[in-house]
């Protein structure tokens, strides 16, 4: 890798020549110059081919050539060029596996970077064929191919393989790599919604994470690993009750790992020689999870503590670290933030976390290709809060055919519901997206409101028992059975103070207004009216706060990367009257 340093690739066999070692050591002493002086250091490796060194220096030079270039400059085809050579050489000497392999992992990768894919797979496939004497090598080949089968989607591949290399680890006796292999392939399982097959495995994975006795940083990162994997499998299915005490076990075991020092224990086998995440990166991934569970479980205060933890570190994090995933990690927490805003009436402040998001997706094409139909719901969940339904209706249409993911999809075409429903006269289009979603419409709706209500309150998803108690107590209105109404929206009321989820609220405020006249309360009435004039004031200078801001001007973009610079313009105006 770039951090390797190039004295440390001296040939064992013989003594090296002195022009070799004054070249090597001129090379890095460039390399680690501050700042570097790459130029000079390719210089002195480039010089080394004017002696007409023997193979395995041409092979190993080639690949310190082809590395330098790749990390430390833009001319990806020249190092191409010396990681092929060091390839094509280092498999005609005998005992050279770090060269030949080091080669054939860096050259796959920018394959990959290069959208070459077909040329990196069969690479890798030789790499790997040829690399079973070598644990280290075979293993970490074995998850590079797994892990671009799986950029590609193809999962099954990618499980075969993990498979493969679980196997492979526990023939050479790394039950701790074992488990690696078989936690990643759980949670490729999980992502394929292979439920069936995940179960025996997760419990497999279980048994081998607790019996493995080495190094307590790895121990604990493998249970950071597997409750992480338990705790997604549970909120995947909405169970944030059933979850609490798995999210406790996994929330002390970060605060284990932080206060364990990293000391540099090499292990014994070299197939050992493998992490799952570095420490920091494990911790925000503890605060994410923690996040998805409090906007499930409708705490939204609490949601909103843990993201700022998170977004904080990730700040910190970004200043030394270039990984990818940690713009994944900010993406997807601004993701659920944004959700939690819409929620509490912060609209112009998810505006602008949606303009980040923006920002996030243009540094990278990946994440826009994999977080596109996610930007565009939350755009069409932004124009239903201000009122704008055909910016909402073309956010979601724009959404669906980015998606094939089933779960979005539903969520998509249940919001798109509501857009008609607002919209009053489109019954028909409604009615065929209805069959879309549930094909049996004979159900009678009474029915279903009681299942929501007694699965949400088995779950304590506060917010689906919110809304269900208040939809039932404006049924119970209408029929003007006002006791039972009462005995709805009281609770719905208190409930959605304590999320705090600001449309219930105007909604109860306004049932509870016309309930307690109804009922003969004038007090409670007035009470009630003043309520909603102050929900009503605050959601009505919110909107206008939302509205006047540039990136309000998002809500027409539909197709395409997301626009570079939102310019500030007469956005379209929209009717505050339909908002309250």
């Amino acid at each position: 890798g770039p951090c390797v340093r190039l004295c440390n690739h001296v040939t064992p066999q013989a003594a090296p020549e002195p022009w070799y070692l004054a070249l090597l050591g001129f090379a890095e002493h460039f390399r680690t110059s501050s700042p570097p002086k790459i130029r000079l250091c390719v210089h002195c490796l480039q010089a080394v081919f004017q002696f007409e060194p023997p193979q395995r220096i041409e092979a190993r030079t080639h690949l310190q050539l082809g590395s330098v270039l790749y990390h430390h400059t833009k001319n990806i085809e020249l190092a191409k060029d010396h990681l092929e050579k060091a390839w094509y050489i280092a498999q005609q000497v005998p005992q050279f596996e770090d060269v030949k392999f080091e080669a054939a992992s860096i050259l796959s990768e920018i394959f990959c970077q290069q959208n070459l894919v077909d040329s990196a797979k069969p690479l890798l496939r030789k790499a790997i064929q040829i690399s079973q004497q070598t644990p280290y090598w075979h293993c970490r080949l074995l998850f590079q191919l797994a892990q671009l089968h799986t950029l590609e989607k193809d999962l099954v591949s990618a499980c075969d393989l993990l498979g493969v290399g679980a196997e492979y680890a526990r023939v050479v006796g790394s039950e701790y790599t074992r488990a690696l292999f078989t936690l990643s392939k759980g949670m490729l399982m999980l992502m394929e919604k292979k439920l069936s097959e995940v179960h025996p495995l997760l419990t497999l994975c279980g048994t081998i994470v607790e019996n493995w006795q080495g190094n307590p940083i790895q121990k604990e990162s493998l249970r950071v690993f597997f409750l992480i994997l338990q705790v997604t499998h549970y909120l995947d299915a909405g169970q944030v009750k059933s979850v609490k005490p798995c999210l406790k076990q996994l929330q002390q075991c970060i605060q284990t790992i932080s206060t364990l020092h990293d000391d540099e224990i090499l292990p014994n086998n070299p197939a050992d020689l493998f992490h799952w995440l570095p420490k920091e990166h494990m911790c925000v991934l503890v605060y994410l999870v923690t996040v998805m569970h409090s906007m499930q479980a409708g705490y939204l205060e609490k949601a909103q503590k843990y993201t700022d933890k998170a977004l904080m570190q990730l700040e910190k994090l970004k200043m030394l670290d270039s990984s990818p995933i940690l713009s994944t990690f900010q993406v997807i927490l601004l993701e659920h933030i944004i959700m939690c805003r819409l929620v509490t009436g912060h609209k112009a402040t998810a505006l602008q976390e949606i303009s980040q998001v923006c920002q996030l997706c243009q540094q990278s094409p990946r994440l826009f290709t994999n977080h596109a139909a996610q930007l565009h719901t939350l755009l069409g969940l932004y124009c239903i809060s201000v009122n704008c339904m055909d910016n909402a209706e073309a956010q979601f249409t724009t959404a669906l055919q980015l998606t094939s993911h089933q779960e979005l999809w539903t969520f998509i075409v249940t919001n798109l519901a509501s857009v008609y429903i607002r919209e009053g006269n489109r019954h028909q289009e409604l009615y065929s997206l209805l069959e879309r979603i549930n094909p049996d419409l004979n159900f009678p709706v009474r029915r279903f409101l009681r299942e929501t209500l007694k699965m949400s309150n088995a779950e304590d998803l506060n917010r689906l028992t919110a809304c269900s108690l208040v939809l039932l107590g404006h049924i119970f209105y209408v029929l003007q059975n006002h006791r039972e109404s009462n005995n709805m929206v009281v609770p719905a009321m208190q409930l959605a103070s304590k999320i705090p989820d600001m449309s219930v609220q105007l909604w109860s405020s306004a049932l509870l207004k016309d309930l307690n006249k109804a009922l003969g309360n004038p007090m409670d009435a007035h009470e009630a009216a003043q309520m909603h004039q102050t929900f009503s004031q605050q959601l009505l200078q919110d909107h206008i706060a939302a509205c006047s801001l540039p990136e309000h001007n998002l809500i027409s973009w539909t197709d395409g990367p997301p626009p570079v610079q939102i310019q500030a313009q007469n956005g379209p105006t929209t009717s505050l009257a339909g908002l309250l």
